[in-house]
């Protein structure tokens, strides 16, 4: 080492024996006694490893970041030991508890006291159980150049309450990570348990052995990727169905959401609900953004990008009547985003009626109305806000279902529509 060189951090490692499972026999674990009315009788969910005894889920927090976490501990730079400190950490806006979560057949892929952890099981925290939030309430300003041109243009105006001069809008915030109660999973999708488990564990290359090892755990935290809830207004109002609430449910896309690519209309979607949902907000209602990290229809962005260079190189260029049909070759299936476990977040908000959905998917209107909810009016995106190129996608799904007021392509317009090539 040279002089200057900084050493690593003294953190313990350990050198002895792999375990080969996460669960030692789980003789010490609290039993989870899902959709239980308490908090207390549904008993915690314990997800870290530094007691391995009192574990009793499969997986571990953080989703698709456990990874990270395990990355950090190798370097030396976190402790495996470690035991997060939640003073202060105590959601800005309590939700609930509502009805929904005493029903295990309403939630199956959230906890819904996740959020209150250090309070519900402060006694247990107390006595050395390593117990974590799955979810977290804050405030925010929420800053789009896409609002600041809607009160430029007089279509937004800002009230001090809602909407600052500035364009910030004020929103309670939360973040979710999923914690799915096998049972109630398999279910939602029309299989037995034991399928589910086995293919989970065969599809994730053998990650989770207990999946098929421990039968007695059934609740698994899988290593994907969470959501984020972004509310206009009360929080409160959220399950009251006399105050009117517009609402959309946005799936991930880093390409448009974040940059700007204009293959698609998932910014402009998600930046028109934004605006739909201060203007409920302004009305007296309240607005709701669930964001799903579910990045091209789930299938991931390496595959959206193939399917991407498919469409603008098959003869005939980019079309919508062959839109579908490209990803179904790249990919086996036209759409993973399965929408069954979607509406488990509407529930854990309480929320019976949507008066107002500003969404154009069946799937997801079909997975809300038949999970319990109401659904007033649909509101679809404005064609003005439509990129040239994302012409070839809305006629696409218009024509295979899609909720639209206007007339519906046919075969012959399905051919009109063309995006532009790879260079241009």
């Amino acid at each position: 080492m040279s002089a200057d060189a900084t050493p690593a951090p003294a953190v313990a490692r350990t050198a002895g024996h792999i375990r080969l499972t996460s669960h030692t026999g789980g003789l010490d674990a609290p039993p989870i006694v899902w959709g239980a009315a308490t908090a207390a009788e549904r008993g915690p969910v314990i997800g870290t490893t530094t007691t391995r005894a009192h574990r009793n889920v499969i997986g571990t927090h953080s989703g698709s970041y456990g990874v990270y976490r395990a990355l950090a501990v190798a370097a030396g730079a976190l402790s495996r030991q470690h035991r997060a400190d939640l003073t202060n950490t105590s959601p800005t806006d309590l939700i609930g508890p509502h009805p929904q979560w005493a029903d295990p057949d309403a939630i199956v892929s959230i906890d819904p006291w996740g959020a209150t952890v250090a309070d519900a099981f402060g006694d247990q925290i107390a006595a050395g159980y390593d117990i974590r939030p799955t979810i977290a309430v804050t405030k925010a300003h929420v800053i789009l150049p896409e609002i600041a041109d809607a009160i430029a243009r007089g279509r937004l105006r800002p009230d001090g309450r809602f909407l600052l001069d500035g364009g910030a809008a004020l929103v309670t915030k939360a973040a979710i990570e999923p914690v799915w109660y096998l049972p109630g999973v398999a279910r939602r999708f029309g299989c037995t348990e034991t399928d589910l488990r086995r293919a989970l564990f065969e599809e994730t290359g053998g990650m989770y052995p207990e999946l098929v090892t421990r039968s007695d755990l059934e609740v698994f935290l899988p290593p994907i990727g969470g959501q984020t809830l972004y509310v206009f207004g009360s929080p409160a109002d959220l399950s009251n169905p006399d105050v009117e609430l517009t609402a959309r449910v946005h799936d991930e896309c880093n390409g448009s959401d974040v940059f700007g690519s204009d293959i698609c209309t998932c910014r402009p979607y998600l930046t028109h609900a934004i605006e739909e949902c201060i203007l409920g907000a302004q009305r007296g209602g309240v607005g709701l953004v669930a964001y799903s990290r579910k990045e091209g229809r789930a299938l991931g962005e390496v595959t959206k990008f193939l399917v991407y260079n498919a469409r603008k190189r098959q003869l005939g260029g980019d079309t919508a009547d062959q839109y579908f049909a490209r990803t179904e070759c790249v990919a086996g299936v036209q759409d993973m985003r399965f929408q069954e476990l979607m509406p488990d977040v509407l529930h854990w908000l309480g929320i019976r009626t949507i008066h107002r959905l500003v969404s154009m998917s069946n799937m997801k209107y079909d997975a809300i109305v038949g999970s319990g909810i109401d659904v007033g009016v649909r509101v679809n995106i404005p064609d003005d806000l439509i990129p040239a190129d994302a012409r070839v996608e809305i006629d696409a799904k218009t024509a295979a279902g899609y909720f639209t007021p206007g007339p519906v392509p046919d075969a012959d317009e399905l051919k009109k529509a063309k995006g532009r090539g790879l260079d241009a």
